[in-house]
């Protein structure tokens, strides 16, 4: 599992680097600056289809729906999203991860209570990057009724301090397994428990994305 580094966009002091470990299969596609992000596209759109000559219309279809996901990923205040590509037994673990920046303080009481009533919320502690407000819910987004699911979405958030800084990272995983949801949402809880900081004058260590 290599350790992905995002530096802030925030002007002045540089904001710290955080780093993730997530599983080989999920793809990284980096939202910003848009060039990058169309690059991570195409590429990511040309691996899924090597091969693959006789089915244009599907191509397509495909490429334009990453672009949409990827899209929103930016209005939500995104910096970096994540796609799973991990199978079980032929079988596709759907999954996502939106990792955005938001500019405000953070307030570990304060989340928790502007969270209640959304769903599961509480306060935890991550082994490397300390505080954090989770919440756990299930949704029926617009994306699964018009895919025609009759499962909820299982989402998990984690907003994390960012330090020395009136900045909060949210971690944003998401997943339409409704039957295994219990088991992705561990998956997920171990992903955001390897996120870490760095300075960005640190060496980078851990292999880069």
């Amino acid at each position: 599992m290599p350790i992905t580094q995002t530096s802030g966009g925030a002007s002045g002091r540089a904001a710290p680097v955080f780093g993730l470990i997530t599983p080989e299969d999920w793809y990284r596609i980096p939202l910003q600056p848009p060039e990058r992000r169309e690059a991570s596209v195409s590429a990511l759109i040309k691996r899924q289809f090597a091969g693959v000559d006789d089915q244009p219309v599907l191509r397509r279809k495909a490429e334009a729906q990453l672009r949409d996901t990827a899209q929103a990923g930016v209005d939500q205040g995104g910096v970096v999203l994540y796609l799973s590509f991990l199978e079980v037994g032929g079988i596709p673990l759907s999954a996502s991860l939106l990792v955005s920046r938001l500019q405000q303080k953070f307030d570990g009481l304060d989340a928790v209570a502007a969270l209640a009533g959304s769903g599961e919320v509480g306060l935890v502690t991550l082994p490397a990057a300390g505080r954090a407000a989770r919440l756990l819910r299930r949704e029926r987004t617009k994306q699964s009724r018009k895919l025609g699911s009759e499962f909820a979405d299982t989402v998990v958030e984690y907003f994390v301090p960012v330090p020395d800084r009136d900045e909060v990272l949210m971690l944003t995983f998401s997943t339409p397994l409704e039957p295994i949801a219990d088991a992705m949402v561990g998956l997920f809880d171990a992903v955001a428990e390897t996120l870490c900081w760095q300075r960005p004058d640190e060496e980078t260590k851990g292999e880069q994305r």
